[in-house]
C-alpha cells in the first residue's frame, strides 16, 4: 500500500494553498462582516466583483477544471487532487468555489447526450454556467425516496409539478437538476428522472428563501406545470435513482474534504495560540488540559484525511459502490470539525467567540454540515443497515 501522494497533486496542493494564503484570508474580515449585516437577505457573501477577481487569478495559475474530462477542456487529474484542492480552499472561511463543482458535474458528464453537452455541460465545465440540485422536499429530506415532485405525459411533452425545498443556490443557477417521479408504481430505483430544467421556465418559481446560521441561504422552488421537452431529460427515463446516488456521494466526499481544511485551520490556531499566551506565569502549552485538546484534535483530523483519501482513491480506481464511505466521511467529518472547532474557541476564550477571530463562524458554518446531505443519525443508521445484512467485507 502506497500512501504517498502523487507528485502532480502535492503541486496543485501546494498552488491552491499559496493561493489561500494570498487571495482568500486577506478577505476573511469582509465576508464575516457580510455575513453579519445581511440579516434576512440573500446577498451574496462575496461581492461579484471580488469573486470574478479571485476566478480570474484561480484561471491564471491553472486551477480551472480539476476533475473536468480532458475532452472537454478540463485537467482530469481525479478526485484525490479535487480533494486537497477543497481542502485547502477551506483554510478560509472565503466560501470561494472553484468552478465547475465536483457533484453536479459528475451528473452531467455521465449522463448529458447530444446538444445537451453544448448547452449544460461545455459551459457548466467552463465556469459559464451555474447549476444547482433541485432534489429535498417538504416531506423528503434525507429520505430521498419519499419525494412527491411528479413528471407527466401530456400532448407529447413532460410536465412536472410540485415544490423543493432547501435548493442551495436556486435564485443564481443558470439551470436546475430536477428530479421527478415518472413512475409512481416502481420501486425507488426506476420509479425517478432526471430533469435539466433552465431558469426563467414558464412555471417555475423561486418564492421564499430560509436565512441560516453560517453561510447557507437555501430557496423554495416550485413547479407548477412546467412543460418540458423530451431533450431536458437527462439520462434515461425511469433511471435516474443511480447517477443521483453518486452525486449524493461526491458531495458528501467534499463536505469531509472541507471539514479537513477547516479543522486544520482550527488547529494551527490552536498551537499559536497555546505557545504565545501565557496565564498565571505560563504558556497555555503547559497546560494539560491544553495538550489534550490538541492532541485528540490532531489524531481525530488525522483519521478522517485517511477516510476521505481513501474514498477519493476508489473513485479514482473505479470503484463504483462507496455509499458507504460517503456515509462514513460525512459523519466522521462534520462530527471532527465540531468538536475541534469547539476546543478551538474555548482555548482562546472570549477571544473565541468574537468576530475578530473566524473560529464563531467556523462554528456556526460546521453545525449546519451536521445536517445538510443527510443527517448524522441517517449515515449511521446506512451503515448499520449494509453490516447487519451482509456482514464485514474485505476492504
Amino acid at each position: 500500500m502506497d500512501f504517498e501522494l502523487p507528485e502532480d497533486s502535492r503541486m496543485v496542493r501546494d498552488t491552491v494553498a499559496r493561493f489561500t494564503t494570498d487571495e482568500l484570508i486577506p478577505h476573511e474580515a469582509l465576508i464575516i462582516r457580510r455575513e453579519a449585516e445581511r440579516g434576512y437577505s440573500d446577498t451574496p457573501l462575496i461581492p461579484p466583483e471580488l469573486e470574478s477577481t479571485l476566478q480570474a487569478k484561480a484561471r491564471e495559475i491553472g486551477l480551472w477544471g480539476i476533475d473536468v474530462p480532458e475532452e472537454f477542456g478540463g485537467q482530469d487529474l481525479g478526485m484525490l487532487t479535487k480533494c486537497l484542492v477543497v481542502e485547502q480552499l477551506k483554510h478560509s472561511v472565503v466560501p470561494f468555489v472553484l468552478p465547475p463543482e465536483s457533484p453536479n458535474l459528475f451528473m452531467l458528464k455521465e449522463l448529458c447526450r447530444g446538444d445537451q453537452i453544448d448547452r449544460y455541460l461545455l459551459p457548466y465545465s467552463r465556469g459559464e454556467k451555474k447549476s444547482c440540485l433541485a432534489l429535498s422536499e417538504p416531506g423528503a429530506g434525507s429520505d430521498a425516496a419519499a419525494i412527491k415532485t411528479r413528471a407527466e405525459r401530456r400532448n407529447g411533452k413532460w410536465v412536472l409539478n410540485g415544490t423543493k425545498l432547501w435548493i442551495s443556490n436556486a435564485r443564481r443557477a443558470d439551470f436546475m437538476i430536477v428530479m421527478a417521479v415518472t413512475d409512481a408504481k416502481a420501486d425507488k430505483r426506476s420509479a425517478f428522472t432526471a430533469f435539466l430544467v433552465d431558469q426563467g421556465t414558464p412555471g417555475l418559481s423561486i418564492p421564499t428563501s430560509f436565512p441560516m446560521i453560517g453561510e447557507y441561504h437555501p430557496y423554495e422552488v416550485v413547479l407548477d406545470n412546467v412543460e418540458l421537452e423530451d431533450s431536458q431529460v437527462l439520462g434515461e427515463v425511469g433511471a435516474g435513482f443511480g447517477p443521483l446516488s453518486k452525486r449524493l456521494g461526491v458531495r458528501r466526499l467534499e463536505i469531509a474534504s472541507r471539514c479537513l481544511g477547516l479543522a486544520t485551520r482550527c488547529l494551527n490556531m490552536m498551537i499559536e495560540q497555546a505557545n504565545t499566551r501565557q496565564t498565571f506565569g505560563a504558556p497555555l502549552a503547559d497546560r494539560q488540559a491544553v495538550q489534550w485538546w490538541i492532541s485528540d484534535s490532531y489524531q481525530e483530523l488525522e483519521m478522517v484525511r485517511l477516510l476521505v483519501y481513501q474514498m477519493a482513491w476508489k473513485m479514482d480506481q473505479g470503484r463504483g459502490d462507496v455509499r458507504l464511505d460517503g456515509s462514513m466521511v460525512k459523519v466522521q467529518g462534520t462530527e471532527m470539525i465540531a468538536r475541534v472547532v469547539d476546543r478551538a474557541i474555548q482555548l482562546f476564550g472570549g477571544m473565541g467567540v468574537s468576530k475578530e477571530l473566524p473560529l464563531e463562524y467556523i462554528s456556526r458554518m460546521c453545525r449546519v454540515m451536521r445536517i445538510v446531505e443527510g443527517p448524522s443519525e441517517v449515515h449511521r443508521w446506512v451503515v448499520a443497515r449494509e453490516l447487519l445484512r451482509n456482514g464485514l467485507r474485505a476492504a
